[in-house]
């Protein structure tokens, strides 16, 4: 393997438009791409790898696993690398055969060998089915406007909640309702892949209903909370803050991971917006910077939950809240240079590549234990390539939007 340095130490100004940083950048997510592209399988799902990228025991495939490699190898190929294509077209193929139900509409959320292993509907699933169909459209595959079409007919007529722009989240294999859970995380992805439709169609009410997603989180429950997004709602969108459901998915209290991913989405819908006056640059900025004054951790790396007065509740150190750190500094970045801002940036990328990336191998340890040691206790190998490639890609593309379109233009730089 090529000894990049994450950067000439020579260099003056930021990272992101250091050629040695940037070459790091590709390096590693070269890696990745070699690494996760071991998961397909023969019958064209993916299987879960552990740390040497072999096939850990099949537990059922699991719909936002399925979907975020295609929109990652999607990323990966207007990059400008090779092998992608059998990844998406074998992900593309699996959501419309496999993991959609043609006995009621929508997707499964997990399948295995024997078929239905869980039927449920999920909203958080569901709208990573539209990122994919989104981004596998930027690069022209063929099953893309067959899914698109399919996938927001479901969005539209089984998700929206009561004519409002945000989604509501589960549901049995047939449609039944059996819980009254509203939650953030669906409604944050369900920004992320409207946002990406918008640009597959060009159709305004995909950038409309984002923005409207965006004002209730990061500007009325963010403003209410302290620059701290509550995770969890009851049916009419009051915060719940008894909910706690499972520790890793559903954790109690706030995340500032996903304040930190929701900074990005901020800067994403309003560069597509044409970037109008306003306050959206200035909203992503209190929220990165209170993420990561909450989270940072004196020994390295973000903490995962605070409890409801800000502290910490859950101290554990997750890769992917370093990753969605790093695309909301550079986004941030991208538009004016900050010394404050450009200090985290490269903290969180040496303490990345000290503590999470596997440069032997390809990938990023998943969690760290109190030894700053990969630890297997919430996942077991390596689960997703989708937040840490974000990580390497979207600092390379010279925009805040459009990044299919902007990486394109990064081949060979």
């Amino acid at each position: 393997m090529t000894d990049l340095r994450l950067a000439d130490p020579g260099h003056e100004g930021s990272w992101l438009n250091d050629p040695v940083h940037r070459r790091y950048l590709r390096a590693d997510a070269e890696r990745q791409m070699r690494f996760f592209a071991l998961s397909l399988r023969g019958d064209g799902g993916f299987d879960a790898l552990d740390n040497d990228a072999q096939p850990l025991l099949r537990q059922g495939q699991e719909l936002h696993s399925t979907t975020r490699m295609v929109h990652s190898f999607a990323l990966a190929s207007a990059a400008g690398f090779g092998g992608t294509e059998e990844i998406v077209d074998a992900g593309m193929r699996y959501l419309w055969t496999v993991h959609r139900d043609p006995m009621h509409g929508g997707y499964l959320w997990s399948v295995d060998e024997n078929g239905v292993h869980d039927g449920t509907k999920l909203a958080y699933g569901h709208v990573f089915v539209l990122l994919a169909a989104s981004s596998a459209a930027l690069i022209g595959h063929p099953l893309a406007q067959t899914l698109m079409e399919d996938i927001l007919t479901v969005l539209d007529t089984r998700f929206s909640d009561g004519g409002r722009a945000l989604f509501q989240d589960e549901f049995t294999r047939d449609w039944q309702v059996f819980s009254d859970y509203r939650g953030m995380n669906a409604n944050m992805h369900g920004t992320e892949a409207l946002l990406a439709a918008f640009e597959a169609t060009g159709e305004r009410r995909h950038l409309d209903r984002a923005g409207d997603i965006l004002d209730f989180f990061t500007r009325t429950m963010a403003g209410e909370y302290g620059n701290r997004i509550p995770e969890h709602y009851t049916s009419d969108w009051e915060v719940d803050p008894d909910y706690s459901g499972n520790p890793m998915f559903r954790p109690a209290g706030t995340t500032p991971g996903h304040s930190l991913e929701f900074a990005r989405l901020v800067l994403h819908h309003w560069d597509l917006a044409g970037r109008p006056e306003g306050d959206a640059v200035a909203r992503a900025r209190a929220l990165v910077i209170q993420a990561l004054s909450d989270a940072w951790r004196e020994d390295g790396g973000l903490v995962y939950t605070l409890n409801a007065a800000g502290g910490v509740a859950i101290p554990d150190r997750y890769w992917w809240p370093v990753t969605e750190g790093i695309g909301a500094l550079a986004s941030l970045l991208k538009i004016s240079a900050d010394a404050k801002l450009e200090a985290w940036y490269r903290r969180l990328w040496k303490f990345a590549h000290g503590a999470l990336i596997d440069s032997e191998r390809g990938g990023w340890y998943p969690e760290l234990g109190e030894d700053g040691r990969p630890v297997s206790r919430q996942f077991i190998g390596k689960p997703d390539i989708y937040h840490a490639l974000q990580a390497d890609l979207l600092p390379l593309a010279p925009g805040l939007s459009r990044s299919i379109e902007g990486l394109r233009e990064t081949r060979g730089a």
